[in-house]
């Protein structure tokens, strides 16, 4: 009988775990089919020019987009712990498909000038908003459903999904890569990503409304409610506040290097063709989201210090040297082989950095303390990577891009050398202990 118990359990465990997942799955891919088709719409929101300058715009309006992370965050996270975790999830994602379909619709610069990127920016902001809040709350609540033990492994699935969502986007851009000329891609072929988007987002919108709501949240005591997701409350933990931001740092410059701006290094800078390079990013992520679970499983068993620091320690000693061998790399498999290499020492950081900042915060204050120092963090250093690495290769100097991200990097790793192992101060565990 206890058997069966704990069988039903699990499924109920299992079942909101995905409908978690999936809902972050179609957020992240809204997020990336921005950068994944921007080769092809950038020239269709910006005056006529070259190139890279029509790139640095896009770049630009995918840095400003950041820039509203930190308030949807601090809007949602606030909204997640004082009302809930599910609750927070359908807002955000509900948000999400009003910024996608907006870029759907929009008139090119040729038919609405300026009010095209003006528009672009708009709808970059929503999702910037959304993606925000997101962050946090899905973090917060993978890490408090997943059962004792398996925090690691459940709460690795964020990045899983987080992954997921930009190989789907990826996925999307190869099949109309096959089904489309160019000139139809950059005409209208790009549209097609985000109507689906659009349309994803509303499923999953659905979905949610059946979701559980944590233990932990329908557990905390009136006082603890009454305070809930307050700055001021948050501000009583500031060495947590302040580990996030140190963790947080190195680990969103390498992983969207890696990522989102690895693909138009791969095709501005190597040289090779955009199919190719589609095809070499969607093998890499995909044992890219492989990994998550496998390192994250690993945590429950040794830690999540361990990882961090082999990211660290890797990630600064490696990154300039397999930029340089990517830089002149002579084959395709040579740079799937040399991004690769890259994702797998972003691992240790992705896969346990949800469960790491959810175990430093109690309760009341988790979606926040998660999500808004992450986001002011990712804002500052991860949304403008690409921007900084553009920048740099426009000035000729694309080079001292590697070693910006290498001694970015390093400073996390001071911070991970100095902080505790959280999974033996978790504040997701005691409480579990006091409720019991």
């Amino acid at each position: 009988m206890a058997q069966s118990r704990d069988s039903v359990n699990q499924r109920r465990i299992t079942g909101n775990i995905f409908k978690g997942s999936v809902g972050n799955l179609i957020e992240w891919y809204d997020w990336y089919v921005y950068t994944a088709f921007a080769v092809y719409f950038s020239s269709e929101f910006f005056p006529k020019g070259d190139p890279t300058s029509q790139l640095l715009n896009t770049a630009a309006i995918f840095a400003v987009g950041f820039l509203m992370r930190p308030i949807g965050s601090l809007l949602l996270g606030r909204y997640a712990d004082r009302h809930g975790r599910r609750a927070a999830l359908t807002l955000s994602i509900t948000v999400m498909a009003g910024g996608s379909l907006i870029i759907a619709l929009t008139p090119g610069y040729s038919t609405i000038g300026l009010w095209a990127p003006f528009i672009l920016v708009l709808a970059r902001l929503l999702q910037g908003l959304s993606l925000g809040g997101e962050y946090g709350t899905s973090a917060t609540y993978l890490s408090e459903m997943a059962s004792s033990g398996r925090r690691g492994f459940y709460s690795s699935f964020q990045y899983v999904t987080l992954i997921a969502g930009q190989l789907v986007a990826l996925g999307v851009q190869i099949i109309l890569q096959q089904l489309l000329s160019e000139p139809d891609m950059k005409a209208w072929g790009w549209r097609i990503p985000f109507v689906i988007g659009a349309l994803g987002a509303l499923a999953v919108l659905w979905l949610r409304r059946s979701m559980d709501e944590s233990e932990q949240f329908e557990s905390m005591g009136k006082e603890s409610r009454t305070n809930a997701g307050t700055i001021r409350a948050l501000m009583k933990h500031p060495k947590a506040v302040l580990t996030v931001v140190g963790l947080t740092l190195g680990g969103t410059v390498a992983f969207y290097t890696y990522t989102t701006y690895l693909q138009k290094f791969m095709v501005n800078t190597v040289g090779l063709p955009k199919e190719t390079v589609s095809w070499i990013n969607f093998w890499a992520l995909l044992l890219f989201v492989v990994l998550q679970p496998l390192a994250g499983s690993l945590s429950d068993r040794v830690g999540r210090r361990p990882l961090l620091l082999g990211f660290g320690i890797l990630g600064t000693v490696l990154t300039v040297p397999l930029f340089l061998l990517l830089q002149n790399a002579q084959t395709p498999l040579a740079a799937f082989l040399f991004m690769m290499a890259g994702l797998i020492i972003v691992t240790g950081y992705t896969s346990i950095n949800a469960i790491v900042k959810a175990e430093l915060f109690p309760t009341e204050v988790r979606a926040l303390g998660v999500g808004f120092p992450y986001g002011v963090t990712v804002a500052v250093f991860g949304g403008t990577a690409e921007f900084i690495a553009l920048w740099f290769k426009s000035i000729g100097y694309e080079s001292l891009f590697y070693y910006y991200v290498a001694a970015c990097i390093a400073v996390s790793l001071m911070v991970y050398w100095r902080m505790a192992e959280s999974s033996k101060v978790s504040h997701i565990e005691a409480e579990i202990s006091r409720f019991k």
